[in-house]
């Protein structure tokens, strides 16, 4: 991923969050808020860009299908593949059109076709797509009935995005279910950290817990803001690696569950947050 200025305009802004908090030191929750939000803040430009790329690369495969049967279609017709290709310059296919214009030159211009190809599947950067331009390149190379070579390579497409397409509608209710799931957790976690623990028998009041005959026994004194903590990490590492799964599950890939990650990450930091700013005082 390329580091570009807004990249780096969200890092300023964590650290200059970050410090306010170190400078007015505020203390208790509060202090950890702001803190949570400036590694937010920083994490959110990152986010973003990978949310973006993996928007382009799906919108790259619907336009690279669309591409396909143009190209299949002209070529059925008589019309050789350069040519083809020459012809469809212009045309929108949305995230490809300066791609497909780009190929279009370089074959005006008398560069061969399968190192066009080759600059073209770098250009596009997309492991699918190169893997069906390798195909076409080397079935020009090797002559035959490229009209019908290409033809099945443009089903071949097809059928892999009708698959891909299914397979996310199918997973979408183990997304939503995810969500519920981790949704129960989080309430779950937060009755326990506020309205059971300290209705337990000897740790009534969390902030004397060790003092209460523990410390005397030479354990180590647990404060309330250690149990605090404790569970709010829970909840983070809980909600990255949830996102995590339902990217994988729904769109096949890791890199896809980053936004389910930071969505979860960020709803359960913030209500944990409220929770404790609403029953700490009083738990």
């Amino acid at each position: 991923m390329e580091i570009k200025k807004f990249h780096l305009i969200g890092m300023f802004s964590a650290v200059l969050v970050c410090a306010l908090a170190f400078i007015f030191d505020t203390g208790g929750n509060l202090f950890f808020f702001i803190i949570g939000m400036g590694i937010l803040i920083g994490f959110t430009p990152f986010v973003v860009t990978v949310i973006n790329e993996s928007r382009v690369s799906n919108e790259k495969e619907e336009m690279f299908l669309e591409f396909a049967r143009n190209l299949v279609e002209s070529v059925k017709t008589g019309t050789p593949i350069s040519k083809s290709i020459v012809n469809m310059k212009g045309k929108p296919f949305g995230v490809l059109s300066q791609h497909v214009d780009k190929l279009a030159n370089q074959i005006s211009m008398g560069i061969p076709l399968s190192q066009a190809l080759r600059v073209f599947s770098e250009d596009i950067s997309n492991k699918a797509i190169s893997r069906v331009l390798t195909l076409i390149g080397q079935a020009e190379r090797a002559g035959g009935d490229i009209g019908e070579i290409l033809e099945n390579v443009a089903g071949a497409v097809n059928i892999s995005d009708k698959l891909k397409k299914e397979r996310k509608a199918t997973i979408s209710t183990l997304v939503v279910q995810g969500y519920i799931i981790f949704l129960v957790f989080m309430i779950i976690i937060l009755v326990m950290q506020y309205k059971i623990l300290p209705l337990l028998s000897g740790i009534s009041d969390v902030r004397n817990l060790g003092s209460a005959g523990i410390a005397g026994l030479g354990a180590p004194s647990v404060g309330a803001q250690d149990i605090s903590n404790s569970f709010l990490y829970l909840l983070l590492i809980q909600g990255f690696f949830t996102g995590i799964t339902i990217g994988k599950l729904s769109e096949g890939g890791f890199k896809a569950g980053i936004k389910h990650s930071f969505a979860l990450v960020v709803g359960s930091f913030l209500m944990s947050t409220v929770a404790g700013l609403v029953f700490g005082g009083s738990a």
